[in-house]
């Protein structure tokens, strides 16, 4: 899971440098292992990447200097083992034309394509699926000088969630999704005729007004911009949309726009269906309904938790404060390094539990490990009784399009019955959201219903 940005300044003169690197500001949330830059001028590359947040990859001292009218960016986050600075993009390769590349997603058969690539003497010098993906893009341009014939190619090849970025010296700034939409991807237009792609339409509220939303990329689309014409091709006939449901739940910022859909609406609309599931769950249970107040795990349940205090008429209360230069935890690559954030990341208004019944609503549970302190939390501030929701369903299954879920073994809703849950958990109940009430909230107001990809809650991939 990562963030891309691609933008192409119609005016030669108006380089794209600062644009990029505040647009990848909008894009933090989805990688703080590295950040980077491109940009593209007369028809020479300039690129600068290093690990870190945005702010601490670029000052003026590396980045003053860029020149180029068209450029691209990228946050990232490992869904290996580790992070290295090779892994870091922009990534580039100088064969055909010179190809730089930004990818957000896994392809989930770059084993199988790193052998082919051998046939072709490519030699792949990390464990990035990115490097893989950008050498079969090279070798399918060298065989077709049509640059979508070339990512068709690509796209009959690759598995997997992506959204791809290119800049290719002569040819112009590409755009392709894959064909079920599984990671997103949109773009907008300036009144100059300047274009804009994102991962998220936040990048496009957010960089001065200067451009406008039009609309997401369509699955198997490609889309390339030059001489500052865009022209669109749909390469895979009647593709059906199925975006990843982990973003609507967790990963997009709530101001953002994903194929139709407000997160910020699909978030209040989760809170209702949980809700309706609380009041069920308690009518069965005379005189139980005992809350005093409902608290959020910050950041991605508040608005959650404030419909949910809404439908039920309990207080809303912020009890949690998080510590904002940890990053995402569940997604850290290795159990010691997610512990260790997870004690750094939160601490507690301890009058708010003392002496109180709590419903605390988080955005999902994982591997229980933040779960599991966070009610450590509580109880330690004074909670009496601890009532735990999630918004996501039960996460069963490893994901295989860009999400540090590897494996079954790891997630407790695997490994435990919902009482084995509560027990390891140390609370007096934990309620899920059902896959299906998830669904619905999502598509609530929309008159295109929308099909998602949700292997991890199912177990059915694509």
């Amino acid at each position: 899971m990562c963030g891309i940005i691609g933008i192409y300044n119609k005016e030669k003169t108006n380089f794209v440098n600062e644009q990029l690197i505040e647009g990848l500001t909008y894009l933090q949330h989805r990688g703080q292992d590295s950040a980077g830059i491109a940009t593209l001028h007369e028809n020479t590359f300039q690129i600068y990447k290093n690990k870190g947040l945005v702010s601490e990859v670029f000052h003026s001292d590396n980045i003053s200097s860029f020149r180029g009218n068209i450029g691209l960016g990228h946050v990232r986050y490992s869904t290996l083992h580790h992070s290295n600075i090779e892994e870091a993009q922009p990534l580039y390769i100088n064969y055909p034309n010179g190809i730089c590349l930004v990818h957000n997603g896994n392809i989930s058969n770059s084993q199988q394509l790193k052998k082919e690539l051998k046939t072709y003497n490519r030699h792949i010098n990390s464990n990035s699926d990115s490097e893989i993906l950008l050498n079969m893009i090279s070798v399918e341009k060298e065989k077709e000088e049509n640059i979508f014939l070339s990512i068709l190619s690509v796209m009959k090849k690759c598995q997997g969630g992506y959204s791809v970025l290119l800049l290719i010296p002569d040819i112009g700034l590409i755009a392709f999704r894959d064909p079920h939409g599984i990671r997103p991807l949109c773009f907008g237009k300036s009144i100059n005729n300047d274009y804009l792609f994102a991962s998220e339409s936040v990048v496009m509220d957010g960089l001065d007004n200067l451009f406008i939303y039009e609309r997401d990329v369509d699955p198997g689309e490609c889309i390339l911009i030059k001489d500052g014409i865009s022209h669109s091709i749909k390469l895979i006939e009647n593709p059906i949309l199925t975006p990843c449901l982990f973003e609507y739940i967790y990963f997009s910022r709530p101001d953002s726009v994903l194929d139709g859909i407000s997160i910020y609406e699909a978030r209040k609309n989760m809170g209702l269906k949980l809700a309706n599931r609380i009041i069920d769950i308690f009518t069965n249970e005379p005189n139980t309904m005992d809350m005093d107040c409902i608290i959020p795990v910050p950041d991605t349940s508040r608005i959650t938790a404030l419909k949910i205090s809404e439908i039920l008429r309990i207080p809303y209360q912020e009890g949690f404060i998080k510590n904002r230069y940890v990053g995402r935890t569940f997604i850290l690559p290795e159990q010691n390094i997610r512990q260790k954030s997870i004690q750094l990341k939160m601490n507690t208004i301890k009058y708010i539990f003392q002496n109180k019944n709590v419903l605390i609503v988080d955005d999902s549970i994982v591997r229980g490990n933040t779960s599991k302190h966070i009610v450590k939390l509580a109880k330690k501030a004074g909670a009496k009784k601890i009532y735990f929701c999630s918004a996501a369903p039960p996460v069963l299954f490893p994901n295989v399009y860009g999400i540090n879920i590897p494996s079954s073994n790891e997630l407790i809703a695997f490994q435990k019955s919902l009482k084995e849950i509560e027990i390891y958990l140390g609370v007096d109940k934990v309620i899920y959201n059902t896959l299906e009430d998830v669904i619905e909230a999502c598509n609530l107001g929309n008159s295109k219903k929308i099909q998602f990809e949700t292997s991890c809650f199912n177990g059915i991939y694509i």
